[in-house]
């Protein structure tokens, strides 16, 4: 376009860099303010004694959002990020001694289901294509559409969606869906996992995040190449090659209104001038820190914030050829584990460990020849004050019990270098209110209805994007809410 118009970005996580690059796209002359270092916010990276271990999101699925970013600015892909499919989509170990490996296919799975549990194949199939129906027809409405403005209705596909939606996915939790849709309790289980991939509980959540499975089983499991911390690199590299520019070390202390209208931001150092600013922080903060709105905060808390996480990052002197890249340790006991996070907010003694382990796409190279780089996550409550120094110990302690148990091993031994995250330290690095992962939960029907859109109803040029507003957390989501906020700033301002 003829005419720059400056925009500034707080925060380079996944949705501010894509956020900044569609805005490139569109004509704006954009800015990125972030308060640390380095780009990427939790998809970022470090290295300890060796190792190599992505700090954040460790799931890689739909490429195809971070394809279209590179199809939008006209540049090859393949120069700058590369993936490949992986055949298993996650490896199960229940506490009877149940070894399970899910294949990142929905005809594999049932069988594998059917030989391990005694599932009807055509049981499994029909759930997993029930999550298929509800991704295409409500899914890519909530995905790819603002739930706060009118033109919604005529722009999406808004018939197909209700045809496709049943009563059990608006009035049963996710586990009275996979409850009634499977006879074995390990089976359930694994299906009530899926709540957690946005911080919820699967006993209060509702069966609507059935459709969740269907990233994995019917479109598949991804690696990428050099590991998370290569999808912000490309993007980083993409944004600067379309004339981003980046701020690092300048946390942004307020955004500057005039006449209820977004004007710019101001640093410690400087003040920048624009009449677009983009919120890539929690929206928590952005209203109670950057616009001292404390009521409007307090409004947002109304609605429960996600699980935490806490992280032990362990290199691991050994290798295990029965792990996989992803693996999970389940709990004996699902719905005292949940109760725990939500209800009690306090550390569970039988906790699910997630370990994922890049070495073993990349042996050698994310980890020292023969050896493995162990990111072992758990979910914890939001902090709301616990003693995490305590709850540290008595987390590590259950985890390596349970792999001992589990893996028939003794592991600690085997830990040469360990460094570990707590949600405390999550929200000193990202800025994620509580620690919470992603903003809210959607522990409730109208989870998703409140959310916070894309855009300020009050404040004209200001918009969000990111894990804390719709459509919700996780690197997909954050990617089609860069989307939905660019789509209406074009809208707004009548770029085409």
């Amino acid at each position: 376009m003829a005419v720059s118009v400056k925009a500034i970005v707080i925060g380079s996580g996944v949705a501010g860099l894509a956020s900044a690059i569609r805005l490139s796209l569109s004509g704006f002359e954009v800015t990125v303010l972030e308060k640390n270092g380095y780009p990427g916010g939790k998809l970022s990276s470090f290295s300890s004694a060796g190792y190599h271990f992505d700090a954040g999101p460790s799931l890689f699925t739909q490429p195809e959002n971070i394809k279209e970013l590179f199809d939008l600015a006209g540049e090859p892909m393949e120069a700058y990020f590369q993936y490949s499919a992986m055949q298993n989509a996650c490896k199960y170990f229940y506490e009877d001694g149940t070894v399970l490996t899910a294949a990142a296919d929905a005809k594999k799975l049932a069988i594998t289901l059917h030989e391990a549990f005694g599932e009807q194949i055509s049981n499994v199939e029909t759930y997993l294509q029930q999550s298929k129906t509800l991704y295409e027809n409500v899914g890519t409405i909530f995905l790819n559409y603002s739930l706060h403005r009118k033109d919604t209705l005529t722009k999406a596909p808004v018939l197909a969606a209700l045809t496709s939606v049943k009563s059990k996915h608006l009035f049963s939790t996710l586990h009275k869906v996979n409850k009634t849709a499977f006879k074995d309790e390990r089976t359930v289980q694994l299906f009530n996992r899926y709540a957690t991939y946005n911080g919820s509980n699967p006993y209060q959540a509702p069966g609507m995040l059935s459709l969740i499975p269907h990233l994995e089983y019917n479109q598949g499991v991804f690696y990428p190449k050099g590991g998370m911390i290569s999808i912000t690199n490309a993007l980083y590299k993409l944004a600067k090659k379309l004339h981003v520019t980046f701020v690092f070390d300048a946390p942004v202390k307020k955004i500057t209104l005039h006449n209820n209208r977004a004007t710019g931001v101001e640093t410690d150092r400087e003040t920048y001038q624009a009449p677009l600013v983009v919120s890539n922080m929690d929206v928590y903060g952005t209203y109670k820190y950057l616009l001292q709105q404390e009521q409007k905060a307090a409004q947002i808390l109304k609605q429960e914030r996600s699980s935490s996480a806490l992280v032990f990052y362990w290199g691991i002197k050994t290798s295990f050829p029965q792990l996989e890249l992803h693996n999970i340790f389940f709990s004996k006991n699902y719905k005292e584990e949940f109760d725990h996070l939500f209800i009690h907010k306090r550390v569970y003694e039988d906790p699910t460990v997630y370990i994922n382990i890049t070495s073993k796409c990349e042996p050698g190279i994310q980890a020292p020849v023969n050896k493995e780089n162990w990111f072992v996550m758990v979910n914890a409550p939001a902090n709301v004050g616990q003693d995490w120094g305590k709850y540290r110990a008595l987390y590590r302690a259950a985890i390596i019990q349970k792999l001992n148990r589990l893996l028939h091993t003794n592991v600690e031994p085997l830990i040469e270098a360990e460094e570990i995250l707590d949600p405390v330290l999550i929200e000193e690095k990202t800025a994620s209110y509580m620690g919470s992962l992603y903003g809210t939960s959607s522990n409730s029907r109208m989870a998703a209805f409140l959310r916070h859109p894309n855009f300020s109803k009050k404040i004209k040029g200001l918009y969000f994007a990111g894990g804390s507003v719709h459509p919700g957390g996780g690197i997909p989501l954050c990617l089609k809410s860069a989307k939905i906020m660019c789509d209406m700033v074009q809208q707004d301002y009548r770029f085409a």
